[in-house]
């Protein structure tokens, strides 16, 4: 029994979509025009198997490099490189349904600090230097609302443990979600890996962050009457 894949990648269980409904053909194209151009360099196994690692700073000319994990349909992901463009952020998402709504956000906003991995954050995870992301963003993630579902949350240590080697020593770490379960892991998992919960009063939970943008998954969170949740984490040494 092997623990690898042939192509010498671990065995990674998946348990989200990789596409659903048919793309339109304006989104086809812009998979085929743009995406190779927005690419981090080499994450997956196939093309990087000894997992020599990328240089994030290096594709935004030094400046601060922020990660989102799982940028649905890329409206806040874009909203911040808009914000900021003096940084440069990284996006994964393996639901090529929502890379290919991303990819005609970023050429309808013109903004050029976004790098696109279409695939699992593992992968990007194997292969970011130490202390080489400013920010992350956890964003509305797949809630897994069945007890025996919990271990597919992010807020696991397969997940945390690379996280909090690539983020630098003060970095913030956000997590939005509508579930209270999900923050009760949330506040149970991430401390436990040289996190601090930067909050002293409720509404610094309860209110977004200055430079939020709804994103669809939160409308529909709202309409169906569940409250928002906004976490804010840092990083500690």
């Amino acid at each position: 029994m092997t623990d690898k894949h042939p192509s010498g990648a671990p065995w990674r269980n998946f348990y989200g979509r990789f596409k659903g409904k048919s793309l339109r053909p304006s989104q086809e194209a812009y998979l085929q025009e743009d995406l190779d151009a927005l690419s981090p360099g080499a994450i997956d196994w196939d093309v990087n198997p000894d997992r020599t690692p990328i240089d994030p700073a290096a594709l935004f000319d030094g400046r601060d490099v922020w990660l989102e994990i799982g940028f649905g349909g890329g409206e806040h992901l874009v909203h911040q490189a808009a914000t900021y463009a003096d940084i440069g952020i990284i996006g994964c998402e393996p639901y090529i349904n929502g890379v290919a709504m991303l990819l005609g956000k970023i050429r309808q906003a013109g903004v050029k600090n976004l790098r696109v991995h279409p695939g699992d954050a593992r992968d990007m995870f194997d292969v970011l230097p130490d202390a080489s992301i400013s920010k992350a963003f956890l964003l509305y993630p797949d809630p897994w609302p069945k007890a025996r579902h919990h271990r597919r949350r992010f807020v696991t240590p397969e997940h945390l443990e690379p996280l909090a080697r690539v983020l630098k020593p003060g970095a913030e770490f956000r997590v939005a979600t509508d579930i209270a379960d999900y923050v009760r892991q949330t506040l149970e998992q991430v401390p436990q890996f040289g996190f601090e919960w930067l909050a002293e009063a409720p509404q610094d939970w309860r209110t977004p962050w200055s430079d939020w943008i709804s994103t669809r998954y939160e409308q529909k969170a709202i309409r169906e009457g569940r409250p928002q949740h906004y976490l804010t984490f840092r990083k500690v040494g």
